[in-house]
Parts: C-alpha cells; structure tokens; sequence
C-alpha cells in the first residue's frame, strides 16, 4: 500500500499545482490512497465548500483541516455534510465535522484518517493525546491502516505524538508550519513519521503570503492585508509505503515500510 500527504494546499497557486501534478505522481508512483491538509486553499485563509469540492474532484480522499478551518462562514453548514472534509478532532463536543474519518481504498483496504490540533502557541482545546487514545479505541479492528494528521505550531509537541503512538497507527505526519522537516522516518513500532509535510503553494513569500506585507508587519507592528504570494510553487508530500508482508504493529494495524519527502513543481 502507498499512501501520499500533500502537505498544506495555499490559496490557487496550492490548487493549480495539485490539479496539474497529482494524477501523474499517482500514476508513475501507484498510489493507493491520497490525502491532503486544505486548511489554507481559501487565499490562504480556511476552505470553501466549493474548493472543498474541487480538491476532492482532483484526486484526493481525504482532506484534513486546523486552526484555519473555520475562516469561512460558509464551512460551517457544509462540513457535517461532507465526512471525506475533516476539521481537527479535538476540537470541544459539539463543534460541527468530525476528526476522524474511515473508508476503503480503490482496492478494498480499509483505512482511517485521523485529524487532530496541538495546544502549544495554539487555541487551549481539548488534549490531543488522549483525544487520539479515545478516537482509536472507537476504530472498527479490520482497519488496516491508521494515518494521524497532528496540526501544531512546536517540534516537541509533535515529536511526542510521533513516539505516544508508534506501534499503533501506520503514519503520524505533522502539518501547520509549511515549512518542511528533513527527519522523516519510521520509528521502532513501525510507524513512519515526519515533523512537517510543508507546504504546497507559493514559495516565494513568508509561509505562503506575499513577503512584503509580511515584512512590513514585522517592521511596524501594525495591521496588514496579507495577500498569497507568488513564485516558485512547490507541491511538498511524503510517500508512505506499507509493510504489507511483516508482522502488524501491536494494534494489528499495517507497519510502514519507508517514508518519502517528495518535491515538485510546476513546469
């Protein structure tokens, strides 16, 4: 099994280079399973039923979300209504959208794709840690493979994550910072694990947004518009290949194998 994240999708630069580049790394790569961050597809700034639409229509099963997935009024009513459109688990009981999502792959595996949001530097939500212990005991034992999505701002909240739950989910991919890590690996329990995906949009700003109005803040302190940026569009992933031969980790749940940092950019 191959599993691809695309890491944060930033405004239409983001959404032009996944329309012009998934199917192809799909394609040549034989991925089974794709699932994107799409928390930033709105000019930077939360997610549209309608892009919400369009980036399922490209390709994508699974879209994860964070503390920008309720920029747009509009996604309230929307989210309940679309399960394949996840908003970070922890959020308080009551929040519309769900953390977790489970389906099967084009070839009958059976998946799950948990959503979940740090606490450090980010709104003080419920625990992420024990929200994850609540939402895998809920998990049906046929799931074969588990993928968490851990949106946070700090290495060490992530890093943490990454060792509270190997040996039992295939991959924990960290995202939120669009700036990708270079210490992707598969821990001792089987699980691969990376600190940042990155970003998919313009790099040629500050995370995404046009530098100037950036810069600008930093130098005066005052309010600013930001704007999304432009240049050197990249589509930043990471290709997870299960052990499907191998023992299963202590969950029953399948091992990873290997995990990539893929790189592309638009022509």
């Amino acid at each position: 099994m191959r599993i691809l994240f695309v890491g944060d999708v930033v405004g239409s630069p983001g959404r032009q280079i996944v329309q012009d580049r998934l199917a192809d790394v799909v394609s040549q790569r034989q991925v089974d399973l794709v699932i994107a961050n799409g928390e930033n597809a709105a000019s930077g700034f939360g997610i549209t039923p309608r892009l919400a639409d369009e980036l399922l229509g490209m390709g994508i099963d699974v879209l994860t979300g964070g503390n920008h997935s309720w920029d747009r009024k509009e996604i309230h009513e929307y989210m309940p209504h679309q399960p394949r459109l996840l908003r970070p688990g922890n959020f308080p009981e009551g929040t519309p959208g769900s953390g977790t999502f489970t389906g099967n792959t084009k070839n009958g595996v059976k998946y799950a794709v948990l959503n979940l949001q740090g606490r450090v530097f980010l709104a003080p939500i419920d625990d992420p840690f024990r929200k994850a212990d609540a939402e895998l005991a809920k998990l049906p034992a046929d799931v074969d493979i588990i993928l968490v999505d851990l949106h946070a701002e700090t290495t060490s909240e992530k890093i943490a994550m990454g060792w509270y739950l190997d040996g039992r989910v295939t991959a924990v991919v960290g995202t939120h910072t669009h700036v990708t890590t270079a210490d992707e690996r598969v821990l001792p329990q089987g699980t691969a694990y990376i600190t940042d995906v990155g970003m998919t949009g313009p790099h040629g700003g500050v995370i995404g947004m046009d530098r100037e109005a950036i810069i600008k803040r930093f130098l005066d302190g005052l309010p600013a518009r930001f704007e999304v940026a432009s240049g050197d569009v990249q589509m930043n992933c990471v290709l997870i290949e299960t052990d499907d031969a191998g023992e299963r980790n202590t969950a029953g749940r399948l091992r990873a194998r290997s995990i990539e940092r893929l790189r592309l950019r638009i022509d």
